[in-house]
Formats: structure tokens, C-alpha cells, sequence
């Protein structure tokens, strides 16, 4: 939402609020009272609130509205032969231009900064705050896999028996009826669906200020966001905003090195990089070939998983020597300038 301040100047924002369709039950009708944000160079301000109430009429759901999931979001043309990142952005930015021009000429028309404020084309620039709240979600994504280690490592610890019984003996009968393992997993996908279904969301959920990191914000940060291109800045504060980029990049490239490290880590077991380590992992490749030639292979996966699940009082708190293996394996690491 605008409001129109006169014809010589910009449209002043008023709030956006932006619901997804596919979020919306069928024949379902949502009202709710949602605020209008506007995060400007001192903050976030409220401009007022809106009212809606939102129906999405479905009269067949299937399969009209059920196969638009399976349909492609873009074109043929462009799965046959796709654009690269540098057209991409040329292209939408000539997409906006011609949707700006086309609706200036509408009735009642609308301004270019309106056109850009719909379409986010400015959601590509650098913003700290975008940044942070794109590593929390990441976090948020990832939350389930530390959840499962978390659960795993106290079922490992023995810290509720009575789970850590029922686990071995559903490795048991996962052993020994294979076939059940598939059927199990999906079950499992289907449980926990249901599960969450007490906990879908009741209403169409608006602009999230808590998601954005706007309460937050540092006035630096929402300055530098706010700042033009090529900058209107001082010297000194471009100097300080660019050695706390410095720093920030400095993090994401010892990330990126950790990664590399461990691919090169791996490529170096059969590179004879370490002519022992390849040796011992070689021995190691073969004397497991020969025993699972030999033992029956259900055997094997019971014996490793009562191995994982032993009592601590069994187990060395100490890194395993298959781990102390892998970092001592060579990296290109040791040959950067």
C-alpha cells in the first residue's frame, strides 16, 4: 500500500502484507486484523492496520488444483536451454521496466517505486539484517537434524532405558525383515504429518517482524541497508562498514576452507596423497570385502548396531581411531599461499 503524496513527488510507502495462496484452505473463509510496517533509516514504523477477510474458492480440488503442483514454473524453453545468472538479472530487470511502463499507462496508473516495491527488485542488494535472517532459517531448517543427533546420542547414553530397549529391538526386526524398512520409513513421514496437523497454522500469516530481524536492528546496518549506489557516505563510515564486511567474509571463507578440507580429505584416501594412510585404507577395504563375502550380511548390521548402541560404561570418551584416521589425512590446505 501507497499513499499519493502529490504528482512531482514518489508515492510514500504505507505497509505491504503478501499471503500465499497455497497456504489457504479450500472454501475456507480467514479474517484477521493485520499491521502496516514500513522499515525505514530510523526503524521500523507502524503505519496503521488492515482488515481482511480471504476465501480461496476451490470448486474442484481435484485434479485441476491438485496437478498445478506437478506443473513447471517456468517455460519449456527455458529447461531447454537454460539461462545463466548474469541474463537472469538482465531479464528481470527488463521484466520490471515493461510492468512499470505498462501500469504508468493504466487507470488510475501507478508509480515506478510502487512497480519495484511490489516486484522486490531491490530484495537483491546487500543487507546485513537479510543476511542474518537467512542464517536463521537455515538454523530453522536445520533444527530437526540436531534435533534427531540430540536423540540419538541419548539413546547411545542409555539415559531412558526403556527407549534405548525398544530401539535394539527394532533394529532387530528391521534386520531381519528388510522389506519392512521402506514401509516403515513412509509410515513414519505419515505420523508425523498428523502429528503437526494440531499445530497448522489458524490464520494467514502476514509479514513476520520477528523472521526479518526488524526489532533488532542495528541503525548502522539499516543506514548501510538504506544507502545508495555508488554510496552518499562519508570516508570513515564506508572505511568501518567495509572492515566489518571484511570480517564477516573472512568467517564464510574459513567455512567454505572446512568444507574444501574435508572433500580433500576424502579424495586423499585413494590418492596415495599419504602413500600409508592409502595403504591401511586399502587393507582396511579389503578385509571387509573378505568378511561380509563370509558372514551372513544381517549379522553384520546387528553386530554394528548393538556396537552404536553399547552402554557408555562399554564405550571410550575419547575420538574413535576411524575419526582421528580422517583428520590426519593431508589436505590442499598445507599448499596456499
Amino acid at each position: 500500500m501507497f499513499a499519493d503524496a502529490s504528482e512531482d513527488k514518489p508515492d510514500s510507502r504505507v505497509g505491504k502484507l503478501r499471503i500465499h495462496i497455497s497456504t489457504l484452505e479450500s472454501n475456507k473463509v480467514y479474517t484477521n486484523s493485520y499491521p502496516l510496517l514500513v522499515l525505514t533509516r530510523m526503524g521500523l514504523k507502524k503505519m496503521g492496520e488492515i482488515e481482511l477477510a480471504l476465501r480461496f474458492a476451490c470448486p474442484s480440488l481435484l485434479p485441476d488444483t491438485c496437478s498445478a503442483y506437478g506443473q513447471p514454473l517456468l517455460p519449456r524453453m527455458h529447461y531447454l536451454r537454460p539461462l545463466g545468472v548474469a541474463q537472469q538479472e538482465a531479464l528481470r530487470g527488463a521484466a520490471t521496466k515493461m510492468v512499470a511502463q505498462w501500469l504508468a499507462r493504466s487507470e488510475p496508473p501507478l508509480g515506478q517505486e510502487v512497480v519495484r516495491y511490489m516486484l522486490d527488485a531491490d530484495s537483491y542488494t546487500w543487507s546485513m539484517r537479510k543476511s542474518k535472517a537467512n542464517w536463521f532459517r537455515i538454523v530453522a531448517v536445520l533444527a530437526w537434524a540436531v534435533g534427531l543427533e540430540k536423540w540419538l546420542d541419548d539413546i547411545r547414553r542409555w539415559r531412558n532405558p526403556v527407549t534405548t530397549v525398544l530401539v535394539h529391538v527394532l533394529c532387530l526386526v528391521l534386520v531381519w525383515y528388510p522389506d519392512l524398512i521402506v514401509p516403515t520409513g513412509f509410515l513414519y513421514v505419515v505420523l508425523i504429518g498428523v502429528w503437526y496437523y494440531r499445530f497448522r497454522p489458524k490464520i494467514a500469516a502476514g509479514m513476520d517482524i520477528r523472521l526479518s530481524q526488524a526489532e533488532t536492528v542495528d541503525p548502522d546496518e539499516l543506514d548501510e541497508e538504506f544507502d545508495t549506489i555508488p554510496s552518499s557516505k562519508p570516508p570513515e563510515i564506508l572505511r568501518a562498514r567495509y572492515d566489518r564486511l571484511r570480517i564477516l567474509a573472512g568467517r564464510v571463507q574459513t567455512v567454505l576452507g572446512d568444507f574444501a578440507t574435508q572433500g580433500e580429505r576424502i579424495q586423499a584416501l585413494v590418492s596415495w596423497r599419504d602413500p600409508r594412510a592409502t595403504k591401511l585404507f586399502i587393507g582396511v577395504c579389503l578385509a571387509i570385502t573378505l568378511i561380509l563375502y563370509v558372514v551372513p550380511p544381517k549379522m553384520v548390521t546387528v553386530a554394528l548396531g548393538f556396537y552404536y548402541l553399547r552402554h557408555p560404561m562399554f564405550r571410550d570418551p575419547m575420538p574413535t581411531a576411524s575419526l582421528n584416521f580422517f583428520r590426519r589425512l593431508p589436505s590442499l590446505s598445507d599448499r596456499l599461499m
